[in-house]
């Protein structure tokens, strides 16, 4: 096949868990077709993507000047895009060089699919062409800004999640009708979708995948009354569960475990929540680091406490594959094949939260035993070689049928069983 690939976002560096799957999906694919990938994010002074660009036949990057996240030059820019076609979060990306590298592309090769990496570069392609657009959905993406607005306090941000939350679900109904297929990523998205693109039959359940090679268990290197959290901080639900556990959940587990530690591992964390647990020595925000492993390693166990968000946490099945007990909100957990008591603890409220960190933390068998299981459940068959596999065979289905449709065939694809 002769796949292109759209990506907003970037490529590297893997530090959350939208991108990683991107990185693995793509690489596998390019490993056994030829892959064309076109990627648009804002611009950095570190970009890493020329380590990664001898693994396709082309990577094309569009790196774009763009405000600074939750500043005033955003905000101007935001009141710019208010009578644009789509939401803020996807016409933030449309400026004119972006235009011109996307009419270039296509002006000069032409493929068998184009796979549209979340919905956010759908507003640049033409969804008229002859070519089967394939929609790789990673969230509900509107569910993750109605959540944010349903916990939201600041009446600003309130009313711009409200705005964002119906703007994305008018764009996403709209690009799954006119997709050729869809992948989801979770059975809860995947119903969804399929209320949009026409049958269940018209999207592809891609499960979550896991390195176990890459993270695996460490037990020499715990250290007792340690409690851990990965994730790009910058992103709103992520945000929001460690400003939630901070405030309402930690306090109620020192009250019965006075000495424990949190570390909170992910890139920009907002001066709002460094001011939080601002003089609190026993509360450590570390930014964007390299390796995660040796911050899950240390830890007793792992907690993810989100409210908000859609589709499902690639870090839940991280620590599992660490060996690490997880104590979880049900949103957390949300479209993973887990079991409360058997592989995870999860709890709803802030008062339930605590009382089962603090149970795991001074029940030291059981908490080993939970991430024995956890380990175990990572190891069955959730890797990315079996995700990569699901993917595969959508894309050559869509092209299939493409062929068959225009009765002309447009690579070898057509012909193969």
């Amino acid at each position: 096949m002769k796949v292109c690939w759209m990506k907003a976002g970037g490529l590297v560096p893997l530090d959350f868990g939208g991108r990683i799957r991107s990185f693995q999906m793509v690489k596998a694919l390019a490993s056994r077709h030829s892959v064309t990938v076109l990627t648009f994010y804002p611009e950095v002074s570190d970009d890493q993507h020329s380590a990664v660009g001898h693994l396709f036949d082309e990577l094309i990057l569009v790196p774009l000047k763009m405000p600074n996240r939750r500043s005033i030059s955003e905000l101007m820019d935001y009141v710019r895009c208010l009578g644009a076609e789509h939401p803020y979060s996807m016409e933030k990306y449309y400026r004119p060089e972006l235009h011109r590298a996307v009419t270039d592309l296509f002006s000069r090769k032409s493929f068998d699919v184009i796979v549209c990496d979340f919905v956010y570069p759908a507003g640049v392609l033409n969804w008229f062409t002859k070519t089967p657009i394939v929609l790789f959905t990673h969230n509900v993406e509107a569910e993750v800004w109605e959540r944010q607005y349903k916990v939201a306090s600041n009446l600003l941000w309130k009313l711009i999640f409200r705005r964002e939350y119906r703007g994305l679900a008018r764009a996403e109904k709209r690009y799954a009708s006119l997709s050729a297929h869809i992948l989801a990523v979770s059975e809860s998205n995947r119903q969804f979708f399929a209320s949009c693109a026409g049958g269940i039959e018209n999207v592809t359940l891609v499960p979550t995948g896991v390195d176990t090679d890459y993270f695996h268990p460490a037990p020499n290197e715990e250290r007792g009354n340690q409690l851990v959290f990965t994730g790009a901080m910058d992103w709103a639900p992520n945000h929001d569960a460690m400003v939630w556990f901070c405030r309402d959940i930690l306090p109620r587990i020192r009250s019965s475990a006075p000495e424990v530690e949190t570390w909170i591992v992910g890139r920009n964390p907002s001066s709002s929540l460094r001011e939080l647990v601002a003089g609190d020595d026993r509360v450590h925000i570390t930014g964007r680091v390299d390796d995660v492993r040796p911050y899950m390693n240390r830890a007793s166990l792992f907690v993810l406490p989100m409210r908000t968000g859609s589709g499902t946490r690639l870090k839940v099945f991280e620590a599992m594959a660490a060996g690490k007990a997880v104590v979880s909100t049900p949103t957390g957990a949300e479209g993973l094949p887990v079991r409360d008591g058997q592989n995870i603890l999860l709890a709803s409220t802030a008062e339930e939260f605590a009382s089962r960190v603090v149970h795991l933390l001074e029940d030291t068998s059981c908490r080993r035993q939970l991430g024995k299981s956890a380990r175990e459940l990572a190891e069955g068959g959730y890797n990315w070689k079996v995700a990569a596999d699901h993917l595969e065979a959508a894309l050559q289905r869509v092209v299939r049928k493409s062929c068959l449709e225009i009765a002309v065939p447009s690579s070898n694809l057509c012909s193969q069983e």
